[in-house]
């Protein structure tokens, strides 16, 4: 299979990605987690915010800042079948909304 993406000497990312991450439900998953939703109506849903931070990661991101990459792709965004991708001030403010009986739910109902 062609690779797509490459952001990182030795780092890529094809087309299986997307099929690997909706294969292994993890969408679905992130969907039960009841995160706190945005904070207005044109904030990113959570689910968005948490795929998008995996598929930076996934694609070599080792900071914040570096999620940037997957908003500024066209080629990912198209792929993951985000409209629009958030930056990286979109996912810290998910992870400053979350508190401490969020932080005790979350994973307990990711391990059901």
């Amino acid at each position: 299979m062609k690779t797509l993406l490459i952001f990182k000497p030795g780092l890529s990312i094809s087309p299986r990605a997307a099929i690997l991450i909706d294969g292994m439900g993890f969408r679905q998953a992130v969907q039960s987690w009841d995160l706190p939703p945005p904070g207005s109506n044109r904030g990113y849903r959570p689910e968005h915010l948490i795929v998008q931070m995996m598929v930076s990661i996934w694609c070599g991101a080792a900071r914040f800042a570096h999620a940037d990459i997957t908003r500024l792709d066209a080629t990912l965004v198209r792929l993951f079948g985000w409209g629009n991708a958030a930056g990286h001030k979109a996912i810290i403010r998910l992870f400053q909304r979350i508190d401490q009986p969020i932080a005790t739910r979350v994973p307990a109902s990711s391990y059901r």
